[in-house]
């Protein structure tokens, strides 16, 4: 088992500098409430890590042990398969406790650190009804099925925001030339939602994409109209179409357009969707998986897991900040 480390600094190894100031206090908060928890179970990831590594080389010696004797000796891949199905038990058996101690990880690290920004975490929240409203402002499409894990809600000042991942699907059938059909599910978004709520209506509605292609269909419909950004750099990067120009100037400064680049990149994802409407701010990333503790293959208390997480979380709240700052300059509606 791994020991403290007797020359641990106060920031425990963690780069806080550009961090929001809420978060200056992890090192201290790693070092006397984090790390302890992770150290007393790490004999128990050792195991289950000599245990996955082991099975790993045992199931492949089998799988290639029936290639061998069901397509060579015996000419017939039936035995191949079928040993190969035994091989691949062995691994997955083998990768049982792995796959308990990332989630027993997991709560270990996010639980304490939600906590500290007085946020609540929920791995398995059943259904999220605001995805309703990411469909319905576009930033999402239809689906037929959904997947929720990854939960979490909280304030940042006066707006309300939860994130949550979700695994959409579509049912698609099809019918060969002898009349049968068959059904198969697409996966048509997987990835981070995030939901904020301003208390305050914002006058028109605007929507933002990485990807002009979904979003062609919205130019000049329901009024809307392609909205000039104020940095030439990040218009090669988006496509805007707002109903109110005046509105979306102030909203989509530079700070907030790098705001959102950063989330994306933060996020470990692409294909940003973002939309103003009503009192609500809703953005989806493509491909992230938040949350995760990392590699079971290394030791548990490594401050990198801590760090990306404190990343998680900063990006959402600079981006909270950025919209605030640009509502907090714009100026009430004449009339």
């Amino acid at each position: 088992m791994s020991e403290p480390d007797e020359a641990a600094t106060p920031t425990a190894g963690l780069d806080l500098a550009h961090l929001p100031s809420e978060f200056a206090d992890f090192g201290r908060v790693y070092e006397q409430e984090i790390r302890p928890s992770l150290l007393a179970r790490e004999a128990e990831r050792e195991a289950a890590a000599r245990k996955a590594i082991q099975t790993r080389w045992a199931g492949g010696a089998i799988i290639a042990a029936g290639a061998a004797l069901g397509l060579i000796v015996l000419k017939t891949p039936v035995a191949a398969i079928m040993i190969a199905i035994i091989g691949f038990g062995v691994i997955g058996w083998g990768n049982m406790g792995i796959m308990r101690m990332a989630s027993e990880a997991k709560a270990l690290i996010v639980e304490p650190i939600a906590n500290r920004l007085n946020l609540y975490f929920t791995a398995a929240p059943g259904q999220c009804e605001s995805i309703m409203r990411h469909r319905e402002v576009g930033v999402v499409p239809g689906w037929d099925r959904s997947k929720y894990e990854d939960l979490v809600t909280g304030s940042r000042g006066q707006v309300n925001f939860e994130l949550f991942e979700a695994h959409l699907e579509e049912r698609r059938t099809t019918t060969d030339s002898k009349g049968r059909t068959q059904t198969t599910w697409v996966t048509v978004f997987r990835g981070q939602c995030l939901r904020l709520d301003f208390h305050k209506k914002f006058y028109g509605r605007t929507l933002i994409t990485r990807d002009a292609g979904f979003f062609n269909r919205f130019g000049g419909a329901k009024g809307m109209q392609r909205a000039a950004l104020e940095d030439p750099k990040f218009e090669k990067i988006f496509e805007v179409y707002t109903t109110d120009q005046v509105e979306s100037r102030y909203l989509l400064t530079p700070d907030l357009m790098q705001k959102l680049v950063d989330l994306e990149e933060v996020f470990h994802g692409g294909k940003l969707k973002a939309a103003f409407d009503g009192g609500e701010m809703f953005i989806t990333v493509q491909g992230g998986n938040l949350f995760e503790p990392g590699s079971m293959f290394k030791p548990l208390d490594s401050v990198d897991r801590v760090q990306e997480l404190l990343k998680d979380f900063a990006a959402v709240f600079q981006l909270i900040d950025a919209v605030t700052a640009g509502r907090s300059r714009m100026p009430p509606p004449a009339g």
